[in-house]
């Protein structure tokens, strides 16, 4: 029977190559000088901090150029909210998102059985979905129709057995 698994994985050494040459060029960029900017990567966010929201929207949008050149999807980037911070900074986190939660599976789910399509079925496995059904063409179908939908996260699919 064929099948094949739907994962939603980010490629770390991408993102912390992306967050190397943002900071290399917020060293020599004129607009940065002088605002004590930062971008620190943890195992699982980016910590960015500089001294205004102008500065942080632009080191945004800088971080953002860097991760669309290294073909890191930006739906894996989740943007926590504005703070201040001592001294008259801002500082904001962004989270890595990897993995399919249990909320997005269930959603998953739903919408490929909302496809309509016989002898497909789907099941939540930790944090990927695995995809059966009794033809091949029905399930490049459904690969298909889940890269069309804009479902908040990247979707790569893996091992497509026969």
């Amino acid at each position: 029977m064929p099948s094949f698994d739907v994962v939603s994985e980010v490629d770390m050494q991408e993102v912390r190559n992306a967050v190397d040459q943002a900071n290399r060029e917020v060293a020599n960029r004129y607009d940065f000088k002088n605002t004590n900017t930062t971008l620190e990567l943890t195992d699982d966010a980016i910590k960015m901090a500089t001294s205004s929201e102008d500065r942080l929207i632009a080191l945004r949008t800088l971080l953002e150029e860097k991760f669309v050149k290294r073909k890191v999807s930006l739906k894996s980037i989740d943007y926590g909210s504005v703070e201040e911070a001592s001294g008259m900074t801002v500082r904001q986190t962004a989270n890595i998102v990897a993995g399919i939660s249990s909320d997005k599976a269930r959603e998953l789910n739903k919408f490929i059985k909302d496809l309509g399509m016989k002898g497909i079925q789907s099941q939540a496995q930790g944090d990927q979905l695995r995809v059966n059904g009794k033809k091949r063409d029905q399930l490049q179908e459904v690969i298909a129709a889940l890269r069309e939908a804009d479902l908040g996260i990247p979707l790569q699919f893996q091992n497509f057995r026969d």
